[in-house]
């Protein structure tokens, strides 16, 4: 009788899926989300992802099927739900990005740190350089003209925390209502 080895990870994996055996985990079709692992990992039931997706059960188990391919919209949706980032619920393809594509990333991700140097710089040396290197990455590919600096990262607030609007005292004369808003 011959041995199968025990693969701890595809069998855990196999397990949040809800497949019955390793077997099941690795499908022929290719897996492109990851929706329905981390919406158990959520303990986010079906009925809840329906009711706050506004889509019956059935819509939902087929969104999740991980060989579905989904809108960025649906997967947006899906991300807003579970609140995790985006990447989260994506499988990373197993082939490289093509030569051009991936050269271009590249620009893009040099365009937005080249602006962000330029934003948050106040040293007019540092300026210049950065005003430099931008030109010269827009001279190299110019539609990087349109690209922005990288957003601000930080944590999301909690339900219970107040933004930052909460912490300065306003009044009433600090907002300037029209006079339709003041007839009501």
């Amino acid at each position: 009788m011959a041995a199968i080895p025990f693969d701890p990870i595809r069998a855990n994996l196999a397990r949040v899926n809800g497949s019955d055996s390793a077997a099941d985990a690795s499908s022929s079709a290719p897996q492109m989300h990851r929706i329905r692992t981390v919406r158990r990992l959520q303990n986010v039931s079906l009925r809840t992802a329906a009711r706050r997706l506004g889509m019956s059960i059935r819509h939902v188990r087929i969104q999740e099927n991980e060989s579905s391919d989904l809108k960025l919209s649906e997967l947006y949706q899906w991300q807003a739900l579970l609140d995790v980032p985006i990447d989260e619920l994506l499988v990373e393809p197993t082939l490289p990005l093509s030569r051009p594509v991936s050269e271009r990333a590249r620009l893009v991700r040099v365009m937005k740190t080249a602006m962000a140097i330029l934003e948050a710089a106040s040293n007019p040396q540092l300026v210049c350089l950065a005003e430099r290197l931008v030109d010269q990455l827009i001279e190299l590919m110019p539609e990087l003209r349109e690209v922005g600096p990288w957003h601000a990262i930080g944590r999301r607030r909690a339900a219970e925390e107040l933004g930052r609007v909460a912490e300065h005292c306003y009044s009433e004369d600090s907002f300037d209502l029209s006079s339709s808003d003041a007839a009501e």
